[in-house]
């Protein structure tokens, strides 16, 4: 194979992009930049609130790991960028396998460093059953969705044990990180527009990312669509009872996860029927939706519990009802697992 021509190309004007990249370049270089040089002040001052927080209620030392992860996040963004920059001087800026593979090498590399920086300020501890189901690919892997953290899971569990490349469907938003707006567009990748208008136009997008599947690809999406909260997930029974009433009684069942949104979901399921399906479960991230959320304390210490179920493709219906209800099927799975997790003792988990 050689050259392999364009992905899904970025639809935005070609000068806002390239400012959207060199603004995104800038920040990160300055900011990483300012803390390092402010460094020794910076961790006085959260060493002492840190100190007055744990005599007063004994608060885990909060200001001093969010300031150390904050550091470490830009560091490795920094990696990232002069990674790219080299893969494209190798490249020399060409499309080829050759390339998408070191796109998602490092990718890998970028996103276990991350999730080793977590692991490690926060003491965490992962416990993984069925890592050896998730390859060889092409899977469709369908992760729940419940924490900033969890972002990085795919890559750094199952890219890591089964090199994998994943294809991702991830917001628009996020190009904000030139790291992901650069490679993103090197490897297939669907920056989808929230409430866009246009569903018929993102669905055919998507199934672009089921292309020439091999068995170093996964594809990945979030069924949920956003991270799961008590709230989120009454709300979203409300709208199914409202729009979908066929489907109320199988989401009234669900407790511990959101119901899957179907458009993409059962897009994807009927685009990659080559692909065996596998379900990515997680327990003891819960609860830690934005960094304000880790201020808490409650992630410190915690028990990270991970399963993954894998199912033929063979054995996905491809009637559109029985595909529905395979998929709430599977989907109850997880959420009844979840709910054996969080019943033991060892896991803290926040709603």
């Amino acid at each position: 194979m050689g050259e392999l021509g364009p992905l899904i190309p970025d639809d935005s004007p070609r000068p806002s992009r390239a400012w959207r990249r060199v603004r995104g370049i800038a920040a990160v270089v300055m900011a990483f930049a300012l803390i390092t040089l402010l460094s020794p002040l910076l961790f006085l001052c959260a060493a002492t609130v840190d100190l007055a927080l744990w005599l007063r209620r004994r608060k885990p030392w909060m200001a001093v790991r969010l300031l150390a992860m904050l550091w470490w996040f830009l560091l490795g963004e920094l990696y990232g960028l002069i990674g790219l920059l080299g893969i494209w001087i190798r490249s020399g800026g060409r499309d080829s396998p050759r390339r998408r593979a070191r796109v998602y090498r490092l990718k890998r590399r970028w996103l276990i460093s991350h999730l080793a920086g977590i692991r490690v300020l926060f003491g965490l501890r992962f416990e993984i059953e069925g890592l050896e189901l998730a390859g060889p690919g092409p899977v469709l892997v369908m992760i729940r969705h419940a924490s900033i953290i969890d972002n990085a899971l795919p890559d750094a569990i199952i890219g890591r044990a089964h090199g994998l490349g994943f294809r991702f469907i991830i917001k628009r938003e996020l190009q904000m990180l030139p790291t992901i707006d650069i490679g993103g567009r090197w490897v297939p990748t669907l920056f989808v527009r929230r409430a866009s208008g246009d569903t018929a136009a993102e669905l055919q997008r998507m199934r672009a990312l089921t292309v020439n599947l091999s068995a170093e690809d996964g594809l990945l999406i979030y069924p949920e669509g956003t991270r799961w909260t008590t709230e989120k997930l009454a709300r979203a029974k409300e709208i199914i009872a409202e729009r979908q009433p066929e489907i109320a009684p199988l989401a009234n069942r669900l407790r511990n996860v959101l119901p899957p949104r179907l458009g993409g979901t059962i897009e994807l399921l009927d685009s990659a029927r080559a692909a065996d399906v596998v379900i990515f479960g997680h327990v003891g991230l819960d609860g830690f939706e934005y960094v304000s959320d880790i201020w808490s304390g409650g992630l410190v210490g915690s028990t990270v519990r991970l399963k993954l179920w894998r199912f033929p493709a063979a054995e996905v219906p491809s009637d559109r009802d029985a595909l529905i209800a395979w998929l709430y099927d599977r989907w109850q799975e997880l959420d009844d697992w979840i709910g054996e997790m969080r019943a033991g003792p060892a896991t803290k988990v926040r709603a």
